[in-house]
């Protein structure tokens, strides 16, 4: 992992001297989030530090993938002694994905651990890696130089954000994330029962889903952008959260031409009528998924990246189409 040495003396320094933390993720955390979460908070509390971590209420019950992940001394109120922490985001690129009053005020101190290359480096201190496949990879290394050896769930957790953020070891920057697997083995990991937590055992309710989205897709420009849809109405009728859509834009990615692949779903919570979610992925290198999706009000990986639209779909799909030829 390339980093400034600077910037890493400096984060491993903060969570050195700290005695009091709060860690804390992005909203609708993914695998990457939760793993490094959980991994890093070990890794402190093996330091004799007093950590917590937060996460809001309203993001349990967790995807069912990640309801295995030990969670159960999380807090969903700020701590009454919030002032004398030093605050810890993992994995989060923007502030304004942790949408929390106590966590965007000013004067707080705050270490920013983050491997998106948009990050806007929010942070009293900043340890930004962009090369990195994943949050997990900067935690790996930050217990390396704090000198705390790795636990079989400390190997664990993180070896969920690796698998989840690098796409199953798919995506073009996981050349030393194998390196890194290697290691998570060695310390312990059960690489199978992993897999089967993350990847089957799946609610009929899921498969459901995915046929309805494999039902609705259409192609556009040759082929070049494949596009499934999912509505309210689908997943009233499966009984479907909206959680049981992730992964599906994978299976859309695969098809023969494809240069983006796009799942565009009705979002289900009160007052979200009209609003849409759009996940975006590139098969390449040609396409960076993450400009369309900021030039939206999103963002996320030049190969995975997402935002929220009020578009009308006829003006979302011409969008994405001149977003996509753009660049191509």
């Amino acid at each position: 992992m390339n980093v400034a040495s600077r910037d890493l003396e400096q984060a491993v320094a903060e969570l050195r001297d700290a005695e009091k933390l709060l860690l804390t993720t992005h909203e609708n955390p993914d695998g990457d989030a939760l793993g490094s979460l959980l991994a890093l908070d070990e890794i402190l509390r093996c330091l004799g530090k007093d950590s917590v971590m937060f996460m809001a209420g309203d993001e349990f019950p967790l995807p069912y993938e990640y309801r295995t992940m030990h969670f159960e001394s999380v807090l969903n109120e700020p701590p009454a002694d919030v002032d004398e922490r030093v605050v810890v985001f993992l994995d989060c690129g923007n502030i304004d994905r942790m949408p929390v009053d106590f966590l965007q005020r000013e004067g707080l101190h705050i270490v920013n651990l983050d491997h998106h290359h948009d990050n806007t480096r929010f942070g009293t201190v900043n340890l930004v890696v962009p090369e990195a496949s994943c949050t997990a990879e900067i935690v790996h290394a930050l217990a390396r130089e704090l000198g705390v050896a790795l636990t079989p769930s400390i190997a664990d957790a993180l070896y969920v954000g690796l698998i989840t953020d690098t796409g199953r070891f798919m995506y073009e920057n996981t050349t030393a994330a194998h390196l890194m697997a290697a290691d998570l083995i060695e310390a312990g990991v059960d690489v199978h029962d992993v897999y089967r937590r993350l990847y089957e055992n799946v609610p009929f309710s899921r498969l459901q889903l995915l046929a309805r989205a494999l039902a609705q897709v259409e192609r556009y420009d040759d082929g070049t952008i494949t596009v499934a849809f999912l509505t309210r109405t689908d997943f009233n009728e499966t009984g479907s959260a909206e959680t049981d859509s992730e992964g599906i834009v994978d299976h859309v990615r695969a098809v023969e031409g494809t240069s983006v692949a796009a799942l565009i779903r009705e979002l289900l919570a009160d007052g979200q009528n009209g609003r849409r979610k759009v996940s975006l992925r590139a098969t390449d290198n040609r396409v960076d998924v993450s400009r369309i999706a900021r030039r939206l009000g999103g963002g996320g990986h030049r190969q995975a990246a997402g935002f929220s639209t009020e578009l009308a779909l006829p003006e979302l799909i011409g969008r994405l189409r001149e977003e996509v030829g753009e660049q191509l």
